[in-house]
């Protein structure tokens, strides 16, 4: 699979990064087995980098990581995990929880250090919190040897401008904000680049938005977005493609982004990811589906504390 530097890491990294957020049964129930499986059919695809998080599945994870990677040679991989969301609405970015969930996370997956640590879904919190005490707390067991890299995440925009304009970063991983209906990260890629940070872009398929597949309970479109979604799904459907395959495709095509993380906990979708990455997209049928798409460009929601919020662009209301 083809593979993209991240930032000044010196990592390379696959356009195509395993997400392992379905091992911990955040989008269904798995099965075990398969779910085990799922993990080295992307390794055998060349998904080499494995993002996960204390936070999915609380735990659950990072566990099953740590028994699909047991005979892996540990030099074969890079592994990032998050720290700091470990419960819907349980963050903890203090200096304490940042050495225990290191550790731990460390402990789960069997590995004797983590090349990326990410601070989980800041926009929760006072993110001077982030700058004067978690980070400057990850600096210090970077020294220890325990972690390589450091960035953050979260789902406004705004956030990653307020840290990097107070502390240096290598990483900062963005999601569903650079997909087939919503591409503001791109705006930022001047600013990222400026900066040297490697640019991770999570979730092409906005969690199941532009798929066919049903959407969990917990997602946030509106009726309006899912039925302008639906339309261009059904368009695809029509000639024989799908949305989902546009989609991933889409998202990697851009060289910016150094790598898109996406997941499943079933090893044939990811074996089908693979082949869609390799496969060149049908310019025609992304003009027609963007096109159908416009009226819901760059929605977005708003869950976070209202002065990390972005804010609203949205053609559609946000609620």
């Amino acid at each position: 699979m083809k593979t993209r530097p991240l930032g000044k890491t010196g990592l390379q990294v696959p356009v195509v990064s395993f997400g392992a957020s379905s091992l911990g049964q955040e989008f269904r129930q798995v099965d075990i087995n398969e779910a085990l499986r799922a993990v080295r059919v992307a390794l055998d695809c060349g998904m080499s980098f494995i993002d996960t998080a204390a936070y999915y599945g609380r735990g659950m994870s990072e566990v099953m990581l740590g028994v699909a990677l047991r005979d892996v040679p540990r030099d074969s991989y890079t592994l990032q995990t998050k720290l700091g969301r470990y419960a819907p609405q349980h963050f903890d970015f203090s200096a304490k929880r940042v050495v225990e969930s290191i550790d731990i996370s460390l402990e789960r997956m069997g590995v004797d250090h983590l090349d990326c640590i990410i601070c989980h879904d800041i926009e929760f919190v006072d993110m001077s919190q982030i700058i004067n005490e978690t980070l400057p707390a990850i600096r210090k067991e970077i020294d220890k040897g325990k972690v390589r890299f450091v960035g953050v995440s979260g789902y406004p925009m705004k956030i990653f401008k307020y840290v990097l304009d107070r502390a240096p970063l290598d990483v900062i991983l963005s999601y569903n904000h650079y997909t087939l209906q919503n591409t503001m990260l791109a705006d930022l890629v001047p600013y990222l680049n400026d900066k040297g940070v490697g640019i991770e872009n999570a979730a092409p398929f906005s969690a199941r938005l532009l798929t066919d597949a049903k959407l969990p309970p917990w997602h946030k479109a509106t009726e309006a977005v899912r039925e302008v979604a639906a339309k261009a799904a059904t368009h695809c459907k029509k000639l024989g493609s799908d949305i989902a395959k546009l989609a991933l495709q889409y998202s990697i095509a851009n060289d910016d982004m150094a790598t898109c993380i996406t997941g499943s906990a079933n090893p044939d979708r990811i074996a089908q990811w693979a082949e869609w990455a390799a496969e060149p997209i049908d310019e025609d049928l992304l003009a027609e589906v963007l096109e159908i798409l416009k009226p819901i460009h760059d929605w977005f929601y708003v869950e976070c504390l209202p002065e990390n919020a972005d804010a609203p662009i949205n053609p559609l209301p946000m609620k």
